[in-house]
C-alpha cells in the first residue's frame, strides 16, 4: 500500500468513528456512509427509505461531495424535496478502485466543509 493510500484510510478510518459516535452505529462501508450523506442532503430525517430511494440517495450523495470538486451542480429540487444534479465537468475515467479513492476522499472533505470535522 502506498503512503497516500494509507494516509487515505487512516483519516477514512478516523471519519467512520465519529459517525459511530454521533449516530451510535459504526457504517459498515462506503455505501452506508453515502446513504447517511444523502439523508441529511435531503433534509426530511430519518424514515424508512426502499431500497430505490436508498440508491437515490447514495447519487445525491455522491454528486455532492463530487460537487465540491465542481464535478456536478445542483440543478434543482424537485416537487416531492428531493435535489437533482447535473454533471459539469466530465469525471476521470479510472477503475474501481480508483473510484473509490476519489469518492472517500471526496466524502472526508463533505464532512470537514459540513460538519468541520477534522481527520
Amino acid at each position: 500500500m502506498y503512503k497516500k493510500d494509507l494516509e487515505l484510510e487512516r483519516k477514512w478510518q478516523s471519519m467512520l468513528k465519529y459517525l459511530e459516535e454521533m449516530i451510535g452505529k459504526r457504517p459498515k462501508d462506503l455505501n452506508a456512509v453515502l446513504v447517511l450523506i444523502g439523508v441529511q442532503e435531503l433534509g426530511k430525517g430519518y424514515q424508512y427509505f426502499s431500497k430505490e430511494e436508498k440508491q437515490d440517495l447514495m447519487h445525491i450523495a455522491i454528486c455532492k461531495a463530487l460537487s465540491l470538486s465542481g464535478f456536478y451542480e445542483l440543478e434543482g429540487i424537485d416537487t416531492d424535496g428531493w435535489p437533482h444534479w447535473k454533471l459539469v465537468k466530465k469525471l476521470p475515467h479510472f477503475d474501481l478502485l480508483e473510484q473509490e479513492k476519489l469518492l472517500k476522499m471526496h466524502v472526508l472533505d463533505y464532512f470537514k466543509e459540513e460538519f468541520d470535522l477534522q481527520v
